[in-house]
């Protein structure tokens, strides 16, 4: 029987790929937080774990009549961004899959009502940078799937998308750790501006109701209170957080959604990414299970 060892709300900033000195320069001469972060990420916590399979939530692939999971047997490639190509560009990467996994994800939602996940395997498909620029920092022998947001569901799908997840680790003899790669709240600052504001202090956050949204985010999840954070949503949504939030949404749904009682570890500081809220959070499966529980 599998199980899920691990998870963590990431943020897959184009700055921590860039040049140290490049890097700093932006950050006011310092460094950041979200790039020593995932080191720390890998050292502490990959290497302590060793997952079979990880499991990326892509805010940045967006698909439109379903779910997509990649079914690859390897992902092989040089990645352009074309958002930010100038700081992004012929990106090797190297990644292998887990194709019987994503098969097996595909059968449970085809049997599960108003799911719709599938597996895709075609050597073109494109691949995003909330997934390759996680890959330098964290990847090691293990497989990696990629999972895509769908742009036309709602919180019900999203959930659905996790409880299949978790059953197919459950079927599976995996130990699997789920990354939600994605941002907070996620408004820019415009074009004209936005170069007053690449440090990452979280006086640069797009604005104060954003910031504070944040934190209260943030602060739920190092309680363990992911029910605070699902039932409130809809308000949470008015600050734009990144894929409509639906990166967390599937990863908090196969710890067990509201039930799940696993509290949040900061793997960064909360910082600023041109008006974006960002920050790095690993939830460890607790000693008696990622639920409380039920009387």
């Amino acid at each position: 029987m599998g199980e899920i060892v691990g998870a963590a709300v990431v943020a897959h900033v184009p700055t921590i790929v860039l040049p140290d000195e490049q890097r700093r320069a932006l950050n006011d001469g310092k460094e950041s937080t979200l790039y020593t972060g995932l080191h720390h990420l890998k050292r502490e916590v990959f290497d302590r774990l060793k997952p079979d399979l990880v499991i990326v939530f892509d805010s940045h692939w967006f698909t439109t009549v379903e779910f997509v999971i990649t079914a690859h047997e390897r992902r092989l490639g040089f990645f352009t961004s074309e958002e930010l190509p100038r700081g992004m560009s012929s990106v090797p990467y190297d990644v292998a899959g887990d194709p019987e996994f994503a098969l097996l994800v595909g059968l449970i939602a085809d049997a599960t009502p108003d799911c719709w996940i599938t597996p895709i395997d075609n050597e073109h498909l494109p691949i995003t940078y909330a997934t390759t620029n996680l890959l330098r920092f964290l990847q090691g022998d293990e497989a990696w799937i990629s999972v895509s947001l769908c742009q036309t569901a709602e919180p019900a799908d999203f959930a659905a998308v996790g409880r299949v997840i978790a059953q197919a680790v459950a079927e599976s003899d995996l130990r699997v750790v789920l990354l939600a790669s994605g941002a907070l709240s996620h408004t820019f600052h415009t074009l004209r501006t936005l170069r007053q504001h690449e440090a990452g202090g979280e006086e640069h956050i797009f604005s104060p109701g954003a910031r504070d949204a944040d934190h209260g985010v943030i602060d739920a999840w190092q309680r363990g209170d992911h029910a605070s954070v699902l039932n409130e949503l809809s308000t949470f949504m008015t600050f734009k957080p990144e894929g409509r939030f639906g990166h967390y949404q599937i990863m908090a749904a196969a710890l067990g959604g509201v039930d799940c009682v696993a509290p949040g570890t900061l793997f960064s500081e909360y910082e600023n990414a041109i008006g974006t809220g960002q920050v790095h959070v690993w939830f460890e499966r607790p000693d008696d299970g990622w639920t409380k529980e039920k009387a």
